[in-house]
């Protein structure tokens, strides 16, 4: 039966019903979306832009196409995005995350749909960053066969000196595949964990939400950490409504 918990109650007998669950649970799997990263003050895809930027749309400014059309603009873009990352640091959210993995090796797998590094600033390893990251660069094409990251012009965005192949950004854009290598370990970790704690993450966004969906079919105990309800509701057990920052030091603390 799905336990529905206020912010700020988290002595309740259904924290510890979790718990107890993570102190038995040798297979764990973790979910993250945006929300994680808002309390630490990152903008969401859609918001938190400049007035400049506020005048394009994200699909232009996110996709194959739109960074063709005008490479540089799009490059700025992203550079503007970056710059509004390393502002803000992990919160007590990641941190509790990262904490946990270490003091119980092997037993987590983190999956993220977030780009902008915070859970690997944070201490954790081995993430699996379903849409990419935001602050690290690939090349566009496949390029000569002697393109170096480290020997580019210095353009908007940097080319390959001998080619002109452009570095991008090394995200997932619209219209692009996730990492077949990064799938492939999310879906292995989603059918083998005992227990799942989706968090931050509105339950909008395939094929991702589709993990919960999949671990749940595989048996496992489903908890999801939102001060908001969400698409996944549904097939949790328990329900901690409250922000990341602040449930997740309370239920990992052991």
């Amino acid at each position: 039966m799905t336990e529905f918990l206020e912010t700020g109650a988290y002595a309740s007998p259904g924290l510890a019903q979790v718990q107890q669950w993570l102190a038995n649970t040798q297979r764990l799997a973790v979910l993250t979306g945006a929300g994680i990263s808002a309390e630490s003050g990152v903008p969401t895809f859609r918001d938190g832009g400049s007035a400049f930027w506020a005048q394009f749309k994200p699909e232009d400014m996110a996709s194959e196409k739109g960074f063709r059309r005008d490479p540089a603009l799009v490059w700025r873009w992203y550079q503007y995005r970056r710059e509004l990352i390393a502002a803000v640091q992990p919160n007590a959210g990641h941190r509790a995350l990262a904490s946990w993995a270490g003091r119980h090796p092997g037993r987590m797998t983190l999956i993220t749909q977030n780009v902008d590094g915070l859970h690997q600033r944070a201490g954790s390893a081995g993430v699996l960053n379903l849409h990419g990251e935001l602050m690290q660069d690939r090349w566009l094409e496949a390029g000569c066969g002697r393109c170096q990251a480290d020997a580019v012009t210095a353009a908007e965005p940097p080319r390959c000196a001998l080619c002109g192949n452009m570095r991008r950004p090394a995200v997932v854009w619209f219209g692009e595949a996730l990492s077949p290598a990064v799938w492939n370990a999310a879906e292995s970790a989603a059918n083998a964990c005992e227990l799942m704690l989706v968090v931050g993450t509105s339950g909008a966004v395939y094929p991702a939400a589709g993990l919960a969906i999949r671990a749940k079919r595989h048996g496992a105990k489903i908890v999801i950490v939102n001060p908001k309800p969400s698409e996944l509701d549904e097939v949790a057990d328990v329900l901690l409504r409250g922000p990341a920052a602040q449930v997740l030091p309370a239920l990992l603390a052991a």
